[in-house]
């Protein structure tokens, strides 16, 4: 009895050992395998939003020096709340509200650049030497640049304003109308703050569409608006609605204008456009 219990044990014993393997035709044996599981592939969250038929209000789209883009509501979001900050920074350094406001939304992508989202730093301030403070690494002019790190956002303005005023290079900024923001602008780009040749141009665009020398002129006490501007040796003819697959350079073919003037006739930051969009054209 003992050995009949001993032999179906070393049988069932067998015929667990050899259930994990495969026997082809041609007697080979092989491990029985089976493939990883995939790991959930996470899209990536839009940093802006884009128009739709549902949401005509975004149709203008802000292509900001950080990669980015801001729908209109999201600039106007922005201006709300740093809009007190840059009008402090303004009563102690002497820099115009309007032209930080700008500078921050442009730089910034009005909040939803990475150094913005991950660093506090809407503008875009390197470590420098001396700094010894947060910093984090990010690619720029070069891989892995050190950039400063804030706790809060209102920080990284106080430092913008601190910087401007502190450095001798834009010390010809200060000599300037406090409310000249077209003068500012100028200066910024001469004194190297950017090397964008349209860097000027685009703060500018910036604060007379949002109307943000308003701002100034609750600090100045004044009831400033700007003239509209002329563009001269363009003939506006019309409006093209945007459709896909349009481009400025498409549309600069199509109605003979150059994409420069296309731009500054419809005041356009670096070459964003959006389906829907509504713009001014020439012969």
């Amino acid at each position: 009895m003992i050995n009949k219990i001993l032999i179906l044990f070393f049988a069932l014993l067998l015929t667990s050992c050899g259930g994990s393997k495969i026997t082809t035709t041609k007697g080979k044996k092989y491990s029985k395998t089976y493939p990883a599981s995939k790991k959930p592939v996470t899209k990536p969250t839009p940093v802006a939003k884009s128009p739709t038929k549902e949401n005509p209000s975004g149709s203008e789209i802000l292509v900001a020096t950080s990669k980015v883009k801001a729908t209109t509501e999201d600039v106007k979001k922005y201006i709300e709340d740093f809009k007190e900050t840059a009008i402090n920074n303004m009563k102690v350094h002497g820099i115009p509200a309007s032209i930080t406001m700008a500078q921050g939304i442009l730089e910034s992508g009005a909040g939803f650049g990475s150094l913005a989202k991950e660093a506090n730093n809407h503008f875009g301030i390197k470590c420098h030497t001396g700094w010894t403070g947060e910093s984090v690494k990010y690619d720029d002019d070069a891989e892995q640049e050190c950039f400063r790190k804030y706790k809060d956002p209102t920080e990284s303005y106080k430092d913008h304003s601190a910087f401007l005023s502190s450095r001798k290079r834009y010390e010809s900024l200060f000599k300037l109308d406090k409310g000249d923001y077209e003068s500012w602008a100028n200066g910024l780009k001469q004194a190297g703050y950017a090397t964008d040749t349209l860097y000027p141009s685009k703060l500018i665009g910036i604060i007379e569409r949002y109307e943000l020398y308003k701002i100034d002129n609750e600090v100045l006490g004044r009831n400033f608006i700007p003239k509209p501007r002329v563009v001269t040796q363009v003939q506006v003819i019309g409006e093209h609605t945007v459709e896909k697959g349009d481009t400025l350079y498409s549309l600069s073919k199509k109605y003979n204008i150059s994409v420069e003037e296309l731009k500054s006739l419809n005041t356009i930051l670096e070459s964003g456009i959006s389906i829907g969009q509504k713009l001014k054209v020439k012969k």
